[in-house]
């Protein structure tokens, strides 16, 4: 403000210079010093409101003005600077609630089951820093949840809601769910300045094994998709056990990936993880004997160009649970495929197969296969058809202890209807047979729906 400060108190000047101007009649000695004494009157009220930063009522109107700018242009400042520091954050918050009702002949005592859950989550991205050309992300998930689902049930290897959760107390009370730090380090460089085609990644802390392995891009969802747990991931490693994660899905790890992008849009990747089993996923010798897995993937480029992805895992925990009794803990090993791919414009395959090498488990190979018709080919593109077949075949163990020997065969059907881009509400309906492998227990049947809402 000190220039308009100086240029105003040249007005008295300039008015004695207009004064005396030949054109002007000049003016009587008592008119001048009344014109003076107002400039100076003006200059002292203007120099008291300049030392206040607050707009006033009784402020000059050319000060008005002046403090007007200053506010707007150090209000401008302030958005960028909080744009800058905002930059690289992203959040997101998922809301879904789960109604159910079973057939009698699903329910140990034959009168059927209904019941309703939810669960929320909250999740943030933040900038976790830069080493060389190395360049970190923190991510933090926190979850709660309410009603464990439908518990009257006969026994089945497969869960038909896996979207239930809920804390120790059922109080619904949030946990952290996922704390995990990840380093993004280029290998190589081209001379471009550009991200090179092949890069490291490092993630360490508190994680969902399944969100780096395993994963289905129309078949690993339960809050969208399927919800039998069957069809969300291996059942082998989810409802089948051999993952050995926390009472919430979660564990302490390690996960080394390397990606190689030099065929683009065609791609490979190859990671390997390190988790805590057992009382290792609640930070209890977190790394004696734990959950180990080895995955190898590619993204192709098949039916005319449509993109499809295949990926071959393996893995071993150390700390799994006999089938029969879940006080001995043994070795576990398996391996797996888990596929999708798009053959047309708006038809997505998934497939999935997992075969046990070694423990005593109830069921050793898992097959599910399944489709997403989406909506478009019925002018409705955010809604989706999606049908999936399972089959968990008894394993000889689990024969030998039981006399069940039949394949627990399941089918689930859903339509997503999509109300607006937060919003779906989703019919479900699942039919179960040979549950547990018993082939003279009777069909089960559960139907459902969930709305889901997210940001």
């Amino acid at each position: 403000m000190s220039a308009v400060t100086g240029t105003l108190r040249l007005l008295p000047v300039l008015a004695a210079v207009f004064a005396a101007a030949p054109a002007v009649a000049a003016p009587t000695v008592d008119e001048l010093l009344k014109r003076i004494e107002q400039l100076e009157r003006r200059q002292q009220a203007e120099d008291e409101a300049l030392q206040n930063d607050y707009l006033r009522e009784q402020d000059p109107e050319v000060i008005t003005r002046l403090k007007d700018v200053e506010i707007r242009t150090l209000s401008l400042q302030k958005q960028a600077r909080m744009v800058e520091a905002l930059d690289g954050v992203t959040a997101g918050v998922g809301l879904v609630a789960v109604a159910q009702r079973a057939n009698g002949d699903a329910t140990a005592d034959g009168n059927g089951e209904s019941q309703l859950n939810y669960r929320g989550d909250v999740s943030v991205t933040l900038p976790g820093g830069e080493y060389g050309r190395s360049h970190g992300r923190l991510f933090a998930h926190f979850r709660l949840g309410q009603g464990d689902g439908l518990a009257k049930l006969n026994d089945s290897f497969s869960a038909p809601n896996a979207t239930a959760f809920a804390d120790a107390n059922g109080a619904g009370s949030p946990v952290l769910a996922q704390l995990w730090y990840q380093m993004d380090v280029p290998l190589g460089d081209d001379g471009t300045g550009r991200w090179p085609k092949q890069h490291m990644e490092i993630t360490v802390g508190k994680m969902d094994p399944f969100l780096f392995f395993d994963q289905n891009s129309i078949a690993d969802d339960e809050t969208a998709r399927f919800m039998n747990g069957a069809f969300v991931h291996n059942p082998l490693l989810d409802v089948g056990g051999d993952v050995a994660v926390d009472d919430y899905g979660f564990t302490p790890g390690l996960r080394l990936a390397y990606h190689n992008e030099q065929g683009a849009p065609e791609s490979w990747r190859v990671s390997v993880g390190v988790f805590g089993a057992g009382n290792g996923a609640a930070f209890n010798d977190s790394f004696d004997s734990p959950f180990v897995i080895v995955q190898a993937e590619t993204t192709r480029k098949l039916f005319g160009g449509l993109e499809g992805n295949y990926r071959l895992y393996g893995w071993s925990n150390g700390q799994a649970s006999e089938f029969n009794d879940g006080q001995v803990t043994e070795r576990h090993s398996g391996w797996g495929l888990s596929a999708d791919q798009r053959v047309g414009d708006y038809t997505t395959l998934f497939g999935r197969y997992g075969a046990s090498t070694a423990g005593k488990v109830k069921f050793d190979q898992a097959l599910t296969l399944g489709a997403e018709f989406g909506g478009s080919y019925w002018g409705r593109g955010g809604d989706a058809i999606g049908v999936a077949v399972g089959w968990l075949q008894p394993s000889n163990d689990y024969e030998a202890a039981t006399g069940f020997n039949r394949a627990e065969e399941l089918v689930e059907l859903f339509y997503r209807w999509r109300l607006n881009e937060q919003v779906a509400l989703t019919p479900d309906v699942q039919w179960v047979r040979n549950a547990a492998g018993n082939g003279d227990a009777r069909d089960m049947m559960v139907v459902g729906v969930r709305a889901a809402v997210n940001f």
